[in-house]
């Protein structure tokens, strides 16, 4: 019996999966909500399911900010997320880069974001107590011609838990 016991935990914690993050956007005004972002674990990193609209049509920078916060037109949030201090906007896929550059993110002709993206270099674990920005251009991952990928101003801001 004490063996089955002991079976039946190390099985149960073997099994437990992190549950997934939804992180609420608002224009960084505050003036409108937009959506939801989730956050789920997967084998291959974290898989990120915008479910947002009313953005302008086009490619959008997408970046985890280092600190919790959306004041101040999201300014409050600070730099990408960079905890190996690399100081590079390389892009997701990068090593050498910041942790916080995610895929860019796609906005339909009608102003609707709902394509998923995988961010292979993150868990769940790491992400909480940042927050989640959208800048109003592209990224080109790359700190030339203009830093941080030229992504702009930031328009939209959610604060990941």
């Amino acid at each position: 019996m004490k063996k089955l016991l002991l079976f039946s935990t190390l099985f149960a914690l073997t099994i437990t999966v992190k549950a997934d993050i939804t992180v609420p956007m608002y224009t960084t005004d505050h003036a409108q909500f937009i959506g939801n972002v989730t956050f789920k674990q997967s084998t291959y990193g974290v898989l990120i399911a915008p479910n947002l609209k009313n953005l302008t049509p086009g490619l959008h920078g997408f970046h985890i900010h280092d600190k919790p916060y959306c004041d101040d037109k999201g300014m409050a949030a600070g730099g990408h997320w960079d905890p190996a201090i690399t100081n590079k906007h390389l892009g997701p896929y990068d090593k050498g880069g910041h942790l916080g550059d995610l895929p860019v993110l796609y906005v339909d002709t009608k102003g609707v974001a709902n394509t998923p993206i995988l961010a292979p270099r993150l868990t769940l674990d790491e992400i909480s107590q940042h927050a989640l920005i959208i800048h109003q251009d592209g990224d080109n991952y790359s700190d030339t011609p203009k830093t941080l990928g030229g992504g702009g101003a930031r328009i939209a801001c959610g604060i990941i838990k």
